[in-house]
């Protein structure tokens, strides 16, 4: 407990764990700063095509909009999750929103397509913050308090993450249709500004503990770590962008760096990546690759559906984004459903049937389809985002060290974004410069093979099928 004399100087912006306990105003506060990086992947995807024609560059250009923010989301979440095991996970969420704010403004004022791409850039590395730091204090209120994390408060977290992303698409194609795509950037500013006031007013200071110099900092990241981790995510990021045979040296690049990576880690003291942990824990490591996988599938179909609508299919910016909202309407109250028990192979189960439906249903569109068969798919969709997420979610607080959850949160993180990076990689091969029905099959089968592979292996996953429970 709180001794008196702390209590008495505590003040508006210092308030206690037991006064916050695990109310609204924690839930709240904790949930705000996990929306923007849900929010940024879902509303750049109906700005895209706007952006492209302002600069007049194709899709192949465009895409980097979207890989700039994964590659930096991919590096900073491990990042800023072990920055918060470390310096304290309601210190690093201030500071992501604040460059959340800044990565706002320079978009809004950008003039080029590379200053917008240096815009996402800061955006994805502000929004890394936001969610392992909430990780890392849902489970150091649990221990403060001591007591249970309840369900409904990582649900919440799934559910702010689901609702931006709903608000995504509408909100995108509104902003789009009165003040043009810069607004889609603008939005982060007041966002931000919200959940900075919110942080300062409803969590509680970091206990004491923590290492806070800048020293200790730069040491806890294992900068040659780090800086191996960057070096072979941005490679593989430059050849999965437009993959040839003749660039396959850069994979092979990728690889030793990843070798070398692996090889510094096992010999460092304070690993940037614990793989000692990682190999040892199989169902973390498998919980971090069906993640994977399955963005892999859920991007694929949000950006590249999105563009066909709009490219093929005719589809204004406001039509498209009212279409692929009804696949979040749907995903909001499956993930309160799923979250409220402790069932964790049910919901993999039913939401990867799901992608395995909604990616075979794919193959059957063309220009002349129907557009409630638009809804359908989206919808089809969302049953699996509200289940997987959650499912794998909870899967991942279960199984990570409680010492080290703002960094498994964060690296849960990555493997999401690595899947997307890789769906951004599969609609380049697919579209080429233009969305095309030919186009749309091809992505569509490859998305239905994924799925039904992920099927199989979630279904006799022996360790899912042993706890159920996570």
């Amino acid at each position: 407990m709180t001794s008196p004399d702390r209590a008495v100087r505590r003040g508006r912006f210092d308030p206690s764990p037991e006064q916050i306990g695990f109310g609204p105003r924690f839930v709240t506060a904790v949930s705000l700063g996990s929306v923007l990086n849900p929010i940024n992947s879902s509303i750049i995807a109906i700005a895209l095509v706007s952006i492209g024609q302002a600069f007049g560059v194709g899709t192949d250009t465009t895409a980097w909009l979207v890989s700039g923010l994964y590659l930096a989301t991919a590096i900073g979440q491990p990042t800023m999750g072990k920055l918060a095991d470390r310096l304290g996970p309601r210190r690093i969420y201030l500071v992501g929103l604040a460059l959340v704010a800044i990565g706002g403004v320079l978009g809004f004022l950008g003039n080029s397509i590379w200053l917008l791409v240096v815009a996402r850039v800061v955006i994805g590395v502000g929004t890394s913050a936001a969610y392992p730091a909430a990780m890392a204090m849902v489970r150091r209120q649990s221990a403060r308090l001591d007591r249970p994390t309840p369900g409904g408060v990582l649900g919440a977290l799934a559910i702010a993450g689901q609702a931006s992303m709903a608000i995504g698409p509408p909100l995108g194609g509104l902003l789009i249709a009165v003040g043009g795509w810069p607004w889609t950037f603008l939005v982060n500013l007041p966002l931000a500004l919200v959940g900075l006031v919110f942080a300062l007013l409803w969590l509680p200071r970091d206990e004491p503990g923590f290492d806070h110099g800048q020293g200790a900092a730069w040491h806890a990241l294992d900068p040659p770590g780090l800086a191996l981790f960057t070096a072979a995510m941005s490679t593989l990021l430059i050849f999965l962008m437009r993959p040839a045979v003749a660039d396959l040296y850069l994979l092979g690049i990728a690889v030793v760096l990843l070798v070398v990576l692996v090889w510094w880690e096992l010999r460092a003291r304070l690993p940037f990546i614990d793989v000692r942990m990682l190999a040892r824990n199989r169902p973390l490591s498998v919980t971090y690759l069906r993640y994977a996988v399955t963005l892999l599938v859920t991007y694929g179909f949000i950006y590249g559906w999105t563009q066909w609508l709009e490219q093929a299919a005719g589809q204004t910016a406001a039509v498209t984004g009212g279409v692929l909202t009804a696949m979040f309407v749907v995903a909001v109250p499956l993930s309160a459903l799923g979250s409220r028990g402790r069932q964790v192979l049910r919901p993999l189960v039913i939401g990867t049937v799901a992608l395995v439906v909604g990616s075979c249903w794919l193959l059957l569109f063309d220009a002349h389809t129907p557009i409630w068969a638009f809804v359908g798919v989206s919808a089809v969709f969302g049953v699996s985002n509200g289940l997987n997420i959650v499912g794998n979610q909870a899967a991942m607080y279960g199984q990570a060290p409680a010492d080290q959850i703002g960094t498994a949160a964060g690296l849960l993180r990555t493997a999401q974004y690595l899947g997307a990076i890789l769906s951004t990689s599969l609609i380049s091969i697919s579209y080429g410069q233009r969305a095309t029905d030919a186009g749309l099959h091809t992505l569509a089968a490859v998305l239905a093979a994924a799925s039904a592979l992920l099927l199989v292996a979630t279904v006799f996953d022996r360790g899912l099928r042993r706890d159920g429970t996570a």
